[in-house]
Parts: C-alpha cells; sequence; structure tokens
C-alpha cells in the first residue's frame, strides 16, 4: 500500500471538480448559494467548493453567522477581498477560522493566513487570495505575494487554485499568464460581472477574469438601483441597501488531474429566476472549455 501524500489509489479515477462562486452579495446572494449549492454539487460530483465572501453581510464584509451559511450548505473555502474589513467580527473570524481567507498580500500584521491546505480525495489541495492594486487601495505586490505563497505551499501539492480579487481586466489577465502553468485555476472576482473568456492556458491553468456575482442583476452590482442612481445623478452621499429581485448565481466548474494538477475543462455556470421559495428556473449552459 502506497503511503505517499497524494495517494490516489483507493479513490476512483476521475477528474477533481471544482465549484468556484462569484461575489456572494448579502441575503438574496447567501440564499441564492444555499438553495442551488448542494444540488449543484450532486449535479456535478463536486469535490471542492470555493466561494468569494467578501460581500456576504449586508453587501459588504463578512460575519460568522454569514460565513456559517455558506459553510452548511457545502462550501469548503471562502475567499474574500478588499471590502471583507467591513464587519468588526471578521478579524475574529479571518483569525480563528482556517477556511476564510483575506488576500495574502496585505502587509505582515493584517488578521488571517495566506492560504488554506486541504485534504481532499487522498490530495493535497491549496487555496489562496490576492488582491490587486490597479485602481484599487494600496497593497504588496500581488505578483511577488504570488510567488512566495507558491514556494510555501511547496511542489508536493498539485491542485492550487488562486482567487484574484481585482478590478482591471489587464491586471487580472496578467496575474493569468504569471500563474499559467504554476496553478490549476486563476479565477477573478470583484466586478460583479461575469465575462466569458474562461479558457486553459498553457494547457495546465483555467482561467475566467471574473465570475460575476452571485445576488440581484436588478440592480447596479447588488446594490439598490435608484440608490446609486441619486448618487450619480447627485453626487451626494446615499446609503447603500441591496436589491432582492432578479437573482442570478454565477461560477465556473473547473475539472482537472488530481496527479498533474493540470486543469481539463472549465465551464461557466450562470442559474438564473431565483424565486422567493428557492426554485431555481435553470437557464442556458454558458459555455464549455475542453
Amino acid at each position: 500500500m502506497s503511503s505517499g501524500k497524494n495517494d490516489i489509489s483507493s479513490m476512483p479515477n476521475k477528474p477533481f471538480r471544482t465549484l468556484f462562486v462569484g461575489d456572494v452579495y448579502a441575503g438574496p446572494g447567501r440564499e441564492a448559494f444555499s438553495a442551488l449549492t448542494p444540488l449543484l454539487v450532486r449535479e456535478h460530483d463536486i469535490d471542492l467548493v470555493i466561494v468569494n465572501g467578501e460581500n456576504l453581510a449586508g453587501g459588504t464584509g463578512l460575519t460568522r453567522k454569514t460565513a456559517d451559511e455558506l459553510f452548511h450548505a457545502g462550501a469548503a473555502c471562502i475567499t474574500s477581498g478588499n471590502h471583507v474589513w467591513r464587519q468588526k467580527e471578521a478579524c475574529d473570524v479571518l483569525e480563528e477560522d482556517k477556511r476564510v481567507l483575506r488576500p495574502a498580500n496585505y502587509p505582515p500584521g493584517a488578521p488571517g493566513r495566506d492560504f488554506v491546505r486541504l485534504r481532499i480525495r487522498g490530495c493535497d489541495v491549496a487555496v489562496f487570495n490576492l488582491l490587486g492594486r490597479v485602481f484599487m487601495e494600496p497593497v504588496d505586490s500581488p505578483f511577488s505575494k504570488a510567488e512566495a505563497v507558491l514556494n510555501e505551499i511547496g511542489p508536493e501539492t498539485k491542485l492550487i487554485f488562486c482567487d484574484f480579487h481585482a478590478e482591471a481586466t489587464s491586471e487580472k489577465m496578467a496575474m493569468g499568464w504569471f500563474l499559467a502553468g504554476r496553478v490549476t485555476a486563476l479565477m477573478g472576482t470583484h466586478t460583479h460581472i461575469p465575462t466569458s473568456d474562461e479558457r486553459i492556458l498553457e494547457g495546465h491553468t483555467a482561467y475566467l477574469t471574473d465570475a460575476g456575482m452571485t445576488g440581484s442583476y436588478h440592480s447596479v452590482i447588488g446594490v439598490d438601483k435608484e440608490v446609486i442612481l441619486k448618487r450619480f445623478v447627485t453626487n451626494l452621499p446615499e446609503r447603500f441597501r441591496e436589491a432582492r429581485d432578479d437573482v442570478w448565481y454565477n461560477g465556473a466548474v473547473i475539472e482537472a488531474d488530481p496527479v498533474t494538477g493540470k486543469a481539463l475543462s472549465i465551464r461557466r455556470i450562470q442559474y438564473r429566476g431565483v424565486e422567493k421559495n428557492g426554485y431555481f428556473v435553470r437557464g442556458e449552459d454558458a459555455g464549455r472549455t475542453d
């Protein structure tokens, strides 16, 4: 019997399947995630669920309660971004729960950890999170930090997933090419608008510029559209409130070779029309790149 760290002799010979879900926004997004994720896990035979949760609590930040809602629905790891700090208890959650990540390129001393290592189907899996700098607040270089995190993860771990939370598409694409061949998948988040450029870089790394938002699209990136229109028209401050209509669930399913860590396919998923009773009306398959 093999005793290797990535012993797969006892598991089915099938691809490792990951469901990545884009920014879950406030109550409507949490409700959609909770209702649909268990169904998708069964339908796609998902091994790992990663979800961006920086906007869980009222559209900004996360709390213990809101994070637990996602874990209860099947999330294995919650990534975040620049808004994660907006709730005071987020710092405690980041310190106490290794499954909740803040971007690794915050300066030393920030609460939380740079990556999480999971053991799934006999394989070591690593997940880390980075924050972009273009049109964003100043943080350490995401490129230098990505290099450092990969060195710390080590070459033995083949299945590696990165959530790059960034504003500029150019910066996301640059990071995709920077990590091509070295991570299983690089998924972009933050802009709340799904892109249709899914592909596999260098025959190894699944890439998507932005996974999109899970929340109300009868809105302006999750916020009640009347609030945002008033801000743009009058240039006066206005208190944000979440929108609740026309909820979409956005993300991607990535298949990978569990031995080499190479992505085999990436398929965008999008489901629209969440009713108040939790019933989802499935839209057309968004696409697949093999």
